[in-house]
């Protein structure tokens, strides 16, 4: 069995770049960056930052090119490939690793707006400050893109 699933939630480090492949489809890319937060051996936090690089074709490329911008948070769904090229400058081969989105989660709008605070598990269970989670939808693929539907 092979499986080759990648999901990341995290803050673009530069804006789509969209370009038009020749048949007429759109593709964006963008740098998506990913921080893990973990304690060392003498007891400090400590943040590691991984930087990833993100395709995104058709429709989610078009929903990537409108919506996000540096500092964007965003979750990303999808699959690991790596491209590889003879480099003409240096006659060296190159290789790059990409994630291809098959999934497009659009995180909170920026700009001063703040998402409400959700209540923790003890304040739920005792009915305090119930309030439900505002449904951000989930762009697929293949979907057709409604603009009612997007949170802002």
């Amino acid at each position: 069995m092979n499986f080759n699933k990648v999901i990341l939630v995290g803050r673009l480090t530069r804006n789509p770049e969209v370009k038009v492949l020749p048949s007429g489809q759109q593709v964006a890319s963008f740098g998506l960056a990913t921080d893990r937060f973990y304690t060392d051996k003498n007891g400090q936090r400590q943040q590691k930052t991984e930087f990833h690089n993100i395709v995104a074709f058709a429709k989610i490329a078009d929903v990537a090119s409108q919506y996000l911008k540096t500092g964007s948070l965003a979750m990303i769904e999808g699959r690991l490939q790596t491209r590889n090229w003879m480099d003409a400058a240096t006659q060296t081969k190159r290789y790059r690793t990409e994630i291809i989105a098959e999934t497009l989660q659009l995180g909170p709008k920026s700009g001063g707006t703040q998402m409400p605070d959700f209540p923790h598990k003890d304040q739920a269970a005792s009915g305090q400050n119930q309030m439900a989670e505002p449904e951000i939808p989930i762009i697929e693929e293949n979907d057709e893109i409604d603009i009612k539907n997007i949170p802002f």
